[in-house]
């Protein structure tokens, strides 16, 4: 027999009993849909979670004040770090930029616009660090900081939210009831580490200490964030701010640092090891709906080995080999498979893809996984679940068979 014939042999075969069939191949519909999906759902969020650190970089360390300790017990919050402390790190050979940071909300009032959101007091490197493009105008510099200037530089949905012109650059706002004035827009950036970028003001981390806080500490501050070299290694970098610190603060050898030192690329590395192992979990989860599959396509050719047992000993008695009809119900067996398995690829990718687009409004990953691992499922699958049937018709006594009934 040629494969041509096999194939049409086989086509008949299973279109002999529709409703059967149908569901069999349903089966493998589920299976190869569900993994399609999960697979799809695992690299939407590893694509999530790594977009949201991907915006400071690998070579971005942020350092945060701890609480203060004594004999283990923690005695307050008190802020650890300072300005003057960014400054003695900037003077590290491969700190790139770096920048003091102090986070708060602030009520803005605009004409009778009024909107509550989040104010940054920073450095202009903050800008380096956190790639920041600017839509309109320009990013205040350390002649503002110095002088602790009454600046602003604004997020768009900031400006969406307050009524604001198309280009603000030069409009007045009220930040706690102090004038500022707009030099800056940025461009819309959607989330990242530091929280949202769209909906966000910052001011020079001067201004924010001195004249809307008024703190006893104007020089503390509860981050430090920095960019080093490309080409330096981290690990280095920790170690010699660690020291600076530590020499700083006059902590003892056997004290515990009194801040926090976060390395993004462990943070990244890490997100990606877990997200990768969250993969693994809903696609062994999905799985199971192939294995069911598979026990259906194995549970229908069992059943028409016997009904097609009169059938095989004709075969068989006129001469044909138990190889062939081995490849006869192989070929049936694959054939379920491999109409499964396509539809549930198309089905999965097309819902994957619709969902996240139209309903979600985010860019589902597309991944030749899905594809490979269809194909795949329908040779494998195909052929595990038929080899039993298969060679149980192979075996059969042609004598017996022609008297079965």
């Amino acid at each position: 027999m040629t494969i041509g014939d096999i194939l049409k042999e086989s086509w008949i075969s299973i279109s002999g009993n529709k409703l059967r069939s149908f569901l069999t191949v349903l089966g493998i519909i589920i299976g190869v849909m569900a993994v399609v999906i999960m697979v799809a759902v695992g690299e939407t969020v590893q694509k999530s979670i790594t977009d949201q650190f991907s915006s400071l970089g690998t070579n971005t360390i942020v350092i945060r004040a701890g609480a203060a300790r004594s004999g283990g017990v923690r005695t307050g919050n008190r802020q650890t770090l300072t300005i003057t402390d960014a400054e003695q790190i900037k003077k590290l050979p491969d700190v790139m930029a770096i920048t003091p940071a102090q986070m708060g909300s602030a009520q803005v009032i605009y004409g009778n616009k009024n909107w509550s959101t989040m104010m940054l007091g920073a450095y202009p490197d903050y800008a380096t660090i956190q790639d920041i493009d600017i839509e309109h105008g320009t990013f205040f510099d350390d002649t503002a900081v110095k002088n602790a200037a009454t600046y602003a530089v604004i997020g768009p949905d900031t400006a969406t939210e307050l009524g604001l012109s198309e280009n603000p650059v030069g409009e007045i706002i009220r930040i706690h009831n102090m004038p500022f004035v707009i030099i800056g827009v940025m461009k819309a950036r959607g989330d990242s580490a530091f929280g949202s970028q769209d909906d966000m003001i910052i001011i020079p981390v001067t201004t924010l200490k001195k004249r809307l806080q008024g703190s006893k500490f104007p020089d503390a501050v509860t981050m430090i964030a920095l960019k080093i070299f490309p080409d330096a290694d981290n690990n280095v970098v920790i170690e010699q701010i660690t020291s600076l610190l530590r020499q700083r603060h006059r902590i003892k050898d056997t004290d515990e640092d009194d801040f926090q030192i976060t390395d993004m690329k462990q943070i990244m590395e890490t997100m990606d090891t877990v997200t990768g192992y969250l993969k693994l979990l809903l696609i062994a989860i999905a799985a199971v709906s192939l294995l069911v599959g598979s026990i259906g396509i194995m549970n229908m050719m069992l059943t028409s080995v016997a009904e097609r047992t009169r059938e095989i000993g004709i075969r068989k008695a006129i001469g044909a080999r138990e190889r062939v009809i081995i490849i006869q119900f192989l070929s049936e067996s694959v054939m379920i498979s491999f109409i499964g398995s396509m539809l549930g690829l198309v089905l999965g990718v097309g819902l994957s893809q619709g969902v996240g687009r139209f309903i979600l409004h985010y860019d589902v990953p597309f991944s030749i996984w899905p594809v490979i691992l269809s194909v795949g499922v329908a040779i494998v699958v195909g052929l595990a679940s038929g080899v039993m049937p298969a060679i149980k018709a192979a075996k059969l006594n042609p004598i017996d068979s022609l008297r079965y009934e």
